[in-house]
């Protein structure tokens, strides 16, 4: 019986990061082809590597491109018995990826005699039923280089292990959702730090912060009730074939409660065997700091 053949299909908006993820594959073993015309599947297909590892780019400019044929032909790779297939779709808010576009100078590809956005717009449109169909969505707006390939590798399980990975991420309310969040959880409820002034300064990460945000009488049956929520759900979604989750927490700031939660949640997951990535998404990069005295004084000053 011939090897499995593993096949990564990286599509979504024009500028979100396509080529960047074909570089990342290259470098953890994947043969890359950008802009492969969807006739030419089928051919790159049989013609296997001994590593037996493909991973393709396509986007709207790939000759032939439509949004018909290309969920026909993801399709047809999930049926074959010889092919893992996995769909990353890359994501971007719309005010980084104009900007993208007008640093670069370039033009958008449904958009040669029109405004970026309306190409944008467009392109958003055509590509929602693909989107549906992906594996991962990677939103890479706010996403460093490093950020975006490790975050792309975990989401993949690129690391040897096909366990469903799933990522904890920490976020701001004011900054909108994480767009690839698949759960998401608001625990503005518990006692807010930001208020106790020697507190202010650090993050959740902090170890009297956290203690502050757990000495909430309410956050115990909170935190007891969301491993007891998610712990069941993790065999089911695996079971589906979902390689990767994204659970997100959100507070006011995305610095003190969000924070302190998605820690002591990764920890958790960890402490199961479940593959984990953590992300603080909008933790301020703050210096230093001033210098609490005690929890105890803090918690009075509140």
């Amino acid at each position: 019986m011939s090897a499995l053949l593993s096949v990564v299909l990286v599509t979504g908006l024009s500028g979100a990061g396509r080529t960047s993820a074909l570089k990342v594959l290259e470098d953890v073993g994947y043969e890359a082809v950008d802009n492969l015309p969807l006739s030419l599947m089928p051919a790159l297909m049989a013609a296997r590597d001994t590593e037996g590892r493909i991973a393709v780019g396509v986007d709207p400019r790939t000759r032939g491109f439509a949004t018909e044929p290309l969920a026909d032909a993801i399709a047809e790779l999930e049926a074959r018995d010889d092919v893992d297939l996995r769909v990353v779709f890359l994501d971007c808010d719309d005010d980084v990826l104009i900007r993208r576009f007008t640093e670069t100078r370039r033009r958008h590809p449904l958009a040669a005699d029109r405004p970026v956005a309306d190409g944008i717009a467009i392109e958003r449109q055509m590509l929602a039923p693909v989107r549906d169909l992906a594996t991962a969505v990677i939103d890479t707006s706010s996403s460093s280089l490093a950020a975006f390939r490790e975050n792309l590798i975990s989401s993949l399980a690129l690391q040897g292990d096909r366990a469903m990975t799933v990522t904890v991420v920490s976020f701001a309310f004011r900054s909108g959702l994480p767009r690839e969040a698949d759960l998401v959880f608001d625990v503005r409820f518990l006692a807010n730090p930001h208020y106790v002034d020697v507190l202010r300064p650090r993050d959740g990460r902090d170890p009297e912060v956290g203690a502050f945000v757990a000495g909430d009488p309410g956050f115990a049956p909170f935190f007891d009730s969301l491993t007891r929520l998610i712990g069941p759900l993790l065999p089911r979604y695996e079971r589906e074939g979902k390689s990767y989750l994204t659970v997100a927490v959100g507070c006011t700031g995305g610095k003190h409660r969000s924070v302190h939660v998605a820690e002591r949640l990764a920890e958790w997951l960890k402490s199961t065997g479940t593959p984990v990535t953590l992300r603080h998404r909008d933790l301020p990069r703050e210096a230093g700091g001033a210098q609490p005295t005690s929890i105890e004084q803090a918690r009075k000053t509140q």
